[in-house]
């Protein structure tokens, strides 16, 4: 007869574990609220104060509260099978965030709920189970004396009391912040953390926060400052393109693929082109964003299917799932990543395929239109055995009249000069700039008494070939440094009398 041991794991030695899962602040506070809009909340309050040093955190909710019995069993680790039917709408799984967002941040975590008038308050202390090891598994049930004893949220609290419903998630003990000293380092890391934070819940959190049509949106404040949803798809501006969406089925449930391309720098202004950069700015910014239930899971990734490149970095694909597909997407605990199965992956390559020429078109129109313009070009570009080198046009006017009036040994210091300065090009350093903000990228300041002698120069040969004015103007605008600052040469040559419109 086969025989059993019934091992219990040690409380103290799990928890510590679980304490290092990998959450950070954001993730942890995003969690939190996750539970507060699957209890159908309307306004969502973080509230923290650094307290002298004793730092605590508290998100406060007008959802549809706890009883006794249903709070308790919210404070059992695993309180759900991930396995299970859930809502639709429900933003858990594993049971486990709650309590693994708290512990991650804090010592002390106390869940203070109302429902239907009735209050009722449990606490995990960490330091009180590993003082009391033999205890096991001890929740503390608060009494209402001892929930109005919480002195730093006295003012949270009666405000509390009037609801009908609600929740408090109440963080103290927040050993996780450098409070050791009193250089003020602790107070602010918690600050920076928090201003991180904010930005991540826009994020995270704006279709919540967004207001459409016969939708009331959710408001989510942090110390009474309101917060503003940041899509980061810019679907506002007249200039991103919405391309078609696309819809994938796997076990009978949809999942909707929707691409834009956001605009180019030159299509918007400075302020709103950095902002949708975002601190990585474009070029890491690109990809695919997951959202489920339309919380987002995880960002700006191709899920490895191809490389991010400069001529797609802004391109940024929404793909909705449901989360009866958590388990296929690999959806952690954290809420922070997924990995798409196998078979959808094949299909979202095919569609990155079909969508990449849309965002690089962006950049190959803007260069094209530029090329046909340009006849006679400074620089030519040639694609050759699988590389692309740029060199100085030797052919060009202004080199080619120099030869001719220099001697031989001086034409070859001029072509060591000239493979000097392409051979010297500081590729690396262009494209770094580029990629990061090529916004700053100018142009030299338009030096107008040096263009009207140069123009004049061009202008005489030209003359003596009997060359029409608006040709004359036709073909100096077709040649660098001319093409380079078509508004200003136009200008020039009118006042020349070699330019009608």
């Amino acid at each position: 007869m086969s025989e059993y041991l019934n091992i219990q794991p040690s409380p103290i030695s799990l928890v510590e574990s679980l304490r290092e899962i990998g959450y950070s602040m954001e993730t942890a506070i995003a969690d939190i609220i996750d539970n507060s809009i699957t209890a159908g909340a309307s306004l969502i309050q973080l509230r923290f104060a650094w307290n002298t040093g004793k730092p605590w955190l508290a998100i406060i909710d007008d959802g549809s509260g706890m009883s006794a019995d249903e709070v308790t069993s919210a404070m059992r680790l695993g309180s759900n099978n991930p396995l299970n039917t859930r809502p639709v709408n429900d933003l858990g799984r594993f049971g486990l965030g709650l309590k693994t967002a708290s512990f991650s941040q804090c010592r002390q975590l106390t869940v203070i709920t109302r429902k239907q008038q009735q209050m009722s308050a449990r606490r995990w202390d960490l330091d009180s189970i590993t003082e009391n090891p033999d205890n096991g598994w001890s929740l503390h049930i608060l009494s209402n004396q001892e929930i109005k004893a919480i002195t730093e949220i006295t003012t949270i609290i009666n405000d509390f009391l009037s609801r009908e419903s609600g929740t408090i998630v109440l963080w103290q003990k927040m050993d996780r912040l450098d409070n050791s000293d009193d250089s003020g380092t602790g107070e602010k890391k918690l600050n920076s953390l928090i201003n991180e934070a904010r930005k991540h819940i826009e994020l995270t959190f704006h279709r919540f926060l967004e207001t459409s049509r016969g939708k009331k949106s959710l408001r989510i404040a942090i110390n009474g400052d309101f917060l503003e949803a940041f899509n980061p798809f810019n679907p506002s501006n007249l200039a991103t393109r919405e391309l078609p969406k696309q819809t994938i089925k796997l076990h009978n449930k949809q999942i909707i693929i929707q691409p834009y391309v956001l605009p180019h720098y030159n299509k918007v202004s400075r302020e709103e082109y950095e902002k949708y950069a975002g601190d990585a700015g474009y070029l890491q910014n690109q990809g695919f964003y997951v959202y489920r239930n339309h919380r987002l899971i995880i960002k700006n990734t191709w899920f490895r299917l191809i490389p991010k490149e400069e001529l797609t970095k802004l391109l940024r694909v929404r793909i909705d799932i449901p989360n009866t597909l958590d388990h296929l997407w690999k959806i952690d605990v954290k809420k922070a990543n997924a990995s798409p199965p196998e078979s959808i992956r094949k299909q979202l390559k095919q569609i990155i395929y079909d969508i990449q020429d849309k965002g690089k078109q962006v950049y190959k129109q803007k260069g094209k239109r530029l090329s046909d313009s340009v006849k006679v070009p400074a620089w030519n570009r040639t694609a050759t055995a699988g590389k692309i080198i740029y060199g100085i046009n030797k052919a060009h006017p202004l080199i080619t009249q120099l030869e001719e009036q220099l001697q031989p040994e001086q034409r070859q210091q001029l072509k060591d000069l000239l493979l000097m300065l392409e051979s010297c090009f500081p590729t690396e350093l262009f494209y770094s700039d580029v990629a990061r903000k090529p916004e700053e990228l100018e142009k030299p300041a338009f030096d107008r008494d040096y263009f009207s002698l140069l123009l004049d120069r061009f202008i005489a040969p030209m003359l003596e070939s009997n060359i029409s004015d608006n040709e004359i103007a036709e073909r100096l605008l077709s040649i660098d440094p001319f093409a380079t600052y078509p508004k200003e040469i136009k200008t020039m040559l009118k006042e020349k009398g070699y330019f009608h419109e």
